[in-house]
């Protein structure tokens, strides 16, 4: 059983979840009213999970903090740790090269994993990431450059866009 440590970030958007594992990598970022779905995609990844509450801050909850207050590079150096898939690491590997304000189709992220009939295989891995925001799931949208599914709601994926793009 895997135990990470749980952080409880308070935002203008709602609380965000942060799940950090003994070396401080970022294994889980969701928001609360999504708490469940954060367990969800932890145990599809890594398996059986315990969740303790931190009691010091992670480097993660302050790089997102700079995130959130406009220092949009804040996350770049942020090391993660996905489970999942090699195919789906290797399209959350593909989304943290999308440069901060810009957004691309599900073809496109396809295209760019030379995979050009797999957007609809790139939108389920897209989905079942666990690490929001700092693998940047939020800056693909429809080919009609509409949203489209976010887990966190589609109200902060618009927030996110504008925030990256102010």
């Amino acid at each position: 059983m895997h135990q990470f440590e749980l952080e409880r970030v308070p935002t203008e958007i709602g609380t965000m979840l942060l799940a950090t594992d003994a070396q401080g990598r970022l294994r889980a970022l969701d928001w609360v009213d999504y708490e469940a779905r954060m367990h969800d995609l932890l145990r599809k990844q890594v398996g059986a999970v315990t969740l303790v509450e931190r009691t010091q801050p992670s480097l993660a909850r302050r790089a997102l903090e700079q995130y959130m207050r406009g220092d949009l590079r804040a996350l770049d150096a942020l090391e993660v740790e996905h489970g999942g898939t090699p195919f789906q690491r290797r399209v959350w590997a593909a989304l943290r090269t999308i440069p901060v304000g810009e957004t691309i189709s599900y073809g496109e992220l396809a295209r760019r994993i030379d995979l050009p009939t797999g957007a609809r295989a790139v939108g389920l891995a897209n989905g079942q990431n666990a690490i929001g925001i700092v693998v940047p799931c939020h800056r693909v949208i429809g080919t009609n450059s509409k949203l489209t599914g976010y887990a966190g709601g589609l109200t902060r994926k618009q927030w996110l866009l504008d925030h990256e793009r102010a």
